[in-house]
């Protein structure tokens, strides 16, 4: 018997289990047998009476935005499959990017300290034996999931939206005049049974593997996916901080194997995750969560069975070079993962939902109130944002071919480098890419820093990721520039975008904001 069924079995739950069915789903997809669906269809007909502004898809995030839309008094209807609550392991994130929920007035001050659970600090970045860096307040905080969605599910409600439980989405037909969602009961001898949704918009917060974002990229393979496996146990040393990003093994199997730690209210959470191609060769989860029981006690200095296992965790992430995905329906917009607006680099949607959740609001408020429901307009609610685009070389760096053999240490020893760059570059250069935002003039600095510091640790790159990579990327670095630019020149604009027709405001907004989350300046307002 493998270590991991071992340990895995006897956990509350039986979550070997789980990871096997998760295992067979990343076979499957690494072998390109992706069932195909097509959940959405078209009818020319008119729908007629319609009862709902908006109908979410997915309750664990469509909660946020769910809640933020009944806030505008919008009829807000949210699907959930089962029931909808929290998981017990904490979401991470830090503290600039929670005042997004007193600012749209779902949470006050006091509510939102006490969804805090931990808090930290510093967090260490290490790879292998180079420098040690120490971050201070940088995804250093655990919001406790459980007690957020409660009350982000009682201020929705107290808002007047409706939320259905045990409702599970099974397919939507686009009318002319509205969408009509149908859905199927998950409890056996439902009255309720198979109910119809009409709705002016569906909004599709379904995560990844999403069925309509299925049928939206036609079964296509991810550009990258992130592994991840972990646990949350009692029994570790005393250790109130925590690690971003610690390496301390060269490439094996053709991964880079990074970890990441911090405290939990139950115990230490510690993960290993490392970033592949889909590949049929790659390693299974099953596989990786044995190196991660091989190599904890290195990385914690504790023996394995010295360990009470709390919770095992486990999942793989894909992304997509074309993303964020725009739906080419009308009345249907992706949010949250579904949209693939999330860094490639990143593998939690929490914190891409935060920074998008009052821009989303503004833009579907809008666009309900102007009645500007069709695929064109709804695309413009996600943007494309080179300073997203840009990391995708980052993330195809740190990704080993599977037929090409590269030096032990080569991804070690650039991101050393780089990272010393960036510390002694300073906090401003720094924080922002720990949170999966790229700004232009800290990027620059950095290339130009490590361009003639270090040339030795850039050149093997450019041989694993290939010119065409290198290319494509530096289009997004200039359109990075632009944009930049683009959002400085539009800023004294905005007040005179009220001057134009109601579909000219929509249009103006959407691309003022577009230049302003594209270009990372976002972040410069939520840290002030």
């Amino acid at each position: 018997m493998q270590l991991t069924e071992k340990i895995l079995s006897q956990i509350p739950g039986n979550p070997w289990k789980g990871l096997q069915a998760v295992d067979r789903r990343w076979q499957a997809l690494k072998e390109g047998n992706i069932p195909q669906s097509s959940p959405i269809a078209q009818n020319e007909d008119p729908l007629g009476e319609l009862e709902w502004d908006v109908v979410i898809s997915g309750g664990t995030l469509g909660i946020f935005i769910g809640a933020a839309l009944a806030k505008k008094g919008w009829r807000v209807a949210v699907l959930e499959r089962g029931i909808l609550k929290g998981r017990n392991q904490e979401w991470n994130v830090s503290r600039s990017e929670l005042d997004v929920f007193i600012k749209l007035g779902l949470l006050d001050r006091d509510e939102l300290e006490r969804a805090i659970a931990t808090e930290y600090n510093p967090a260490r970045i290490q790879f292998d034996r180079g420098p040690e860096f120490l971050i201070r307040d940088v995804l250093n905080l655990g919001v406790d999931p459980v007690y957020l969605l409660d009350l982000l599910k009682t201020r929705f409600l107290e808002a007047g939206g409706k939320l259905f439980e045990n409702t599970a989405f099974e397919g939507a037909t686009v009318h002319p005049d509205g969408i009509a969602i149908q859905t199927r009961t998950t409890v056996q001898n439902d009255p309720e049974a198979n109910t119809l949704f009409k709705s002016r918009l569906l909004l599709d917060v379904m995560g990844h593997f999403s069925p309509i974002v299925n049928q939206a990229r036609r079964g296509q393979k991810p550009d990258g996916v992130c592994l991840v496996v972990g646990t949350c146990a009692q029994g570790f040393p005393a250790n109130e901080t925590g690690d971003l990003m610690v390496s301390f093994t060269p490439i094996q199997k053709q991964c880079q194997y990074f970890w990441e730690a911090f405290p939990a209210r139950d115990g230490r959470t510690t993960y290993l995750f490392t970033y592949v191609d889909a590949s049929p060769e790659r390693l299974s989860l099953v596989e990786l969560f044995e190196d991660y029981w091989r190599l904890l006690p290195q990385y914690q200095n504790v023996e394995c069975d010295r360990l009470e296992v709390v919770r095992a965790l486990f999942g793989f992430f894909p992304a997509y070079r074309q993303s964020p995905l725009k739906s080419p329906w009308n009345r249907l917009v992706f949010v949250g993962d579904s949209s693939g607006i999330q860094s490639p680099l990143s593998f939690g949607g929490f914190g891409a939902m935060l920074r998008h959740l009052e821009r989303l609001q503004r833009g579907i408020d809008e666009a309900l109130d102007r009645d500007l429901l069709d695929a064109k307009a709804l695309g413009k609610l996600q943007p494309y944002q080179p300073n997203i685009a840009v990391t995708w070389l980052f993330q195809k760096a740190m990704s080993i071919p599977s037929d090409r053999p590269v030096q032990p240490n080569q991804i070690n020893d650039l991101l050393s480098g780089v990272f010393a760059d960036m510390k002694q570059l300073g906090d401003p250069v720094l924080k922002p890419f720990l949170q999966d935002v790229i700004q232009f003039g800290g990027l620059s600095q950095t290339l130009l820093k490590t361009g003639l510091t270090r040339p030795g640790a850039i050149v093997p790159v450019v041989g694993q990721v290939g010119w065409s990579a290198l290319i494509d990327w530096m289009q997004q670095y200039l359109n990075l520039g632009l944009y930049s630019a683009l959002s400085a020149i539009a800023r004294p604009l905005t007040d005179s975008i009220e001057k134009l027709p109601p579909k000219g405001q929509y249009y103006c907004r959407r691309w003022f904001e577009g230049w302003y989350y594209g270009s990372g300046k976002d972040r410069d307002a939520s840290d002030r």
